[in-house]
């Protein structure tokens, strides 16, 4: 069920805010149990049998918690962990990756090793890593154990964050589960935060995702050399734009929905195309993935605390499974060690580090950008030879045709969502937000304002959505 649909903004969202505010007001047990139901409702509403999969996966971690908490002053406690840890890796390895590591150990042997046909549950690389931090944060004594099963389910299942995180870690919701507060402030803010995530979804992503998806198309057509240097690049834009609206889209609706339950969840973006290098543009981008991996994985090999070449090793540890965690797929794994290359370079050189000299500032911020696109480029990409014929197209190295073609029609058709999903990925309506609220003397004036603009962007956005406009999820993959 997707959050940009009719059935969940009209009939789902509605009745679990009734039962839960109306229903089984001030019983906060009853409220737990009751969402814990209605996560599970809604991800088994495309494919019920991926429930069941979740569900074990809830049980069999519940049951390490308990293991955990019991048993953290014992000797053979990392045995248990080491335990939790298998089980997770060997779960996700099962549906995630099984298939394409007999695909290509068939191909590097010549060998003729069944490959079976193994679905993928949505979301499972979201809730693994939760579960795998539940456990963990236990052992940390970031949190304690929960006793009732259904509360484990809740943190897992909580469907604001399942399907497309942001990475919600144990220690931030463990109190939250019996304590939180729920109040109107909150309460209005996640609506906003809701009705602005949907507007980059519905508005902003999926349009660009028109543009994005006509020129990888043609890649993987017989007739390659129709697309143009410049439908290279203004397709490569649009998909830069489309991933960036697609997933922080969905982020701050989760942050919403969560808000209006009573959760709060951390940020998960905070404007990564005004970065001026690749260090800062993943303190920006999918923060909650980023400090897992710096977490439980950067950290406990060491960090940036050990001789050279172990400091290496680690970011490319991390940043192998960085790729990895996004697919099964080399694309996947050549676009994680891209940014390994490229951090390594910035922390050798000194670009890593912040400068106040503006015109320096500018040309980092251009080569960072540059490598973001080159790097969504392979990473949309079916395959790594696709993405080289893209990347080819781009520099026209081959002499591929020149000649706009139909770059002005995409131009013409799209330009106001591309100008908007420019000023839209930078800091500038905050900004703007905060000199006119500021200078503004009736404060109601400018809430009325702002209310305005969030309404403007509800009926847009739905009036999108009922007429079936095209309405593609990239991060359901994940």
């Amino acid at each position: 069920m997707l959050f940009s649909s009719n059935i969940f903004i009209f009939i789902f969202l509605p009745t679990v805010l009734f039962i839960y505010y109306i229903i089984l007001k001030n019983n906060r047990k009853l409220q737990n149990l009751f969402l814990c139901i209605a996560s599970l409702f809604f991800y088994a509403w495309g494919e019920p049998y991926f429930v069941l999969i979740m569900m074990l996966s809830i049980t069999v971690n519940w049951a390490f918690g308990l293991a955990v908490e019991k048993h953290r002053k014992d000797n053979f406690i990392k045995l248990i962990i080491g335990g939790n840890v298998l089980f997770n890796i060997t779960f996700i390895f099962i549906f995630k990756y099984l298939v394409f590591f007999l695909r290509n150990i068939n191909m590097i042997i010549d060998n003729n090793i069944t490959v079976p046909d193994i679905a993928l549950p949505i979301g499972i690389s979201f809730f693994t890593f939760q579960a795998i931090s539940y456990v963990i944060d236990i052992y940390r004594g970031k949190g304690y154990a929960q006793k009732n099963i259904f509360n484990v389910a809740l943190y897992i299942s909580f469907f604001p964050q399942l399907i497309a995180g942001p990475i919600v870690r144990y220690e931030t919701i463990a109190e939250q589960i019996y304590n939180r507060k729920e109040n109107f402030n909150d309460f209005s803010n996640g609506v906003t935060r809701f009705i602005i995530g949907l507007g980059k979804k519905v508005l902003l992503s999926n349009n660009m995702a028109i543009v994005a998806d006509y020129t990888f198309n043609i890649i993987d057509s017989a007739d390659k050399t129709s697309l143009s240097i410049g439908m290279a690049w203004l397709g490569a834009i649009a998909y830069t734009l489309q991933i960036y609206f697609d997933f922080s889209g969905y982020s701050d609706m989760a942050i919403g929905l969560g808000k209006m339950f009573g959760f709060h969840f951390m940020e998960n973006f905070k404007y990564p195309y005004i970065s001026k290098s690749a260090t800062e543009f993943w303190r920006r981008w999918h923060i909650s993935l980023g400090t897992w991996f710096r977490d439980y994985v950067y950290i406990p090999l060491g960090g940036s605390h050990v001789k050279s070449r172990k400091h290496i090793f680690n970011l490319f540890v991390v940043w192998l499974l960085t790729g990895v965690w996004h697919g099964a797929n080399w694309t996947f794994i050549i676009w994680g060690l891209l940014y390994f290359i490229i951090l390594v370079f910035e922390k050798k050189v000194g670009l890593d580090k912040d400068s106040n000299n503006k015109v320096f500032n500018g040309i980092r911020h251009v080569y960072l950008i540059f490598f973001v696109i080159i790097g969504w480029v392979i990473f949309r990409s079916d395959n790594l030879e696709s993405a080289y014929e893209y990347i080819k197209c781009m520099f026209d190295i081959a002499g591929i045709n020149s000649v706009p073609g139909s770059m002005v029609f995409y131009l013409r058709e799209y330009w106001i969502f591309f100008v908007v999903g420019v000023i839209v990925s930078c800091p500038v309506l905050p900004y703007l937000k905060d000199k006119i609220g500021g200078r503004m003397k009736n404060k109601v004036y400018f809430s009325i304002i702002i209310s305005c603009t969030v309404i403007c962007i509800f009926v847009l956005s739905i009036s999108y959505i009922v007429k079936g406009s095209y309405n593609p999820f990239i991060y359901f993959n994940f």
